[in-house]
């Protein structure tokens, strides 16, 4: 049973400090998002937590550390250990992002940003063909944040996932806040970017905060996850709902965690959104 207030469309972030909570109140939500990684453990406390909750729940697989972006091609014990998790708990999608994060045996602890050229273009093509096939299903490629552009890049990043898209027929996870962090950092237009993204491959829309810091006297819009959806991104995703079918929408918070009747709260708003469209729609 789901909660009224919240549209089934809507769902949270599953951190670990909630697991018990959305283990005991199944109804508040229809889904939930966990970050791959955290449940590769096959007999650990959190992979049975999770069990039992995917009784109640559908289940998205957001992973981390797919590493689409690097010259080699993913590493073979984590793409097994991905295939284990999505055929134990059958997710509704499977999702990581437009970014590097390991080379040469070295892992690093940050989504890192992609030249967007025709090389590293065919690159990331290669690695997502590759988890598609282990797979056998569609990834969903999620556009990141950036606070730096490489001056050689000659395709914009629009551009970049859509050709993504059409070349391995996976999915986009759009990420709202994203796109405004960029935008913000790189004096662009963040509508322009939702206009040109090919709105048919978006399968689900990401929400999440930021923090604004200076570093020699400028500003920088950091992803940091950590606090409220801001009304500008609560905009575009209202733009976005006025000319789209809707799709599944996730809350994201990952550092200072709140309560979870703090994130059903922000779920409850993109709930209201989606309403209040679908009513003008119908009227």
């Amino acid at each position: 049973m789901q909660n009224n207030n919240i549209h089934s469309a809507v769902g949270v972030g599953l951190r670990h400090p909630h697991l018990d909570f959305f283990a005991q109140n199944p109804d508040h939500l229809s889904w939930l998002e966990v970050h791959s990684e955290n449940f590769f453990e096959v007999n650990s406390l959190a992979r049975k937590q999770l069990r039992s909750i995917r009784q109640q729940h559908d289940v998205s697989c957001h992973g981390v550390g797919l590493s689409l972006g690097s010259v080699q091609t993913p590493d073979s014990s984590h793409l097994q250990a991905l295939v284990d998790l999505v055929n134990e708990l059958q997710p509704t999608m499977v999702s990581d992002h437009l970014s590097w994060s390991e080379n040469g045996g070295v892992h690093f602890n940050d989504l890192l940003p992609l030249p967007y050229t025709e090389e590293a273009l065919q690159v990331f093509v290669r690695n997502v063909m590759q988890v598609q096939d282990a797979l056998q299903r569609p990834l969903l490629i999620e556009n990141p944040s950036s606070y730096l552009r490489f001056n050689h890049s000659t395709i914009a990043e629009w551009e970049f996932l859509n050709e993504v898209q059409r070349r391995t027929d996976c999915h986009l996870l759009l990420d709202l806040n994203n796109i405004y962090v960029s935008s913000l950092n790189h004096d662009f237009d963040a509508q322009h970017y939702l206009n040109a993204i090919t709105h048919s491959a978006v399968k689900e829309i990401h929400l999440a905060g930021f923090t604004v810091k200076e570093i020699q006297n400028k500003k920088i819009w950091i992803d940091t996850h950590s606090t409220h959806v801001c009304k500008e991104v609560w905009d575009l995703y209202r733009t976005w709902n006025q000319t789209n079918p809707t799709v599944p929408t996730l809350i994201e918070w990952d550092t200072d965690i709140p309560e979870p009747q703090i994130l059903l709260g922000e779920a409850h708003k993109a709930s209201i959104i989606i309403n209040e469209i679908s009513n003008v729609q119908v009227a």
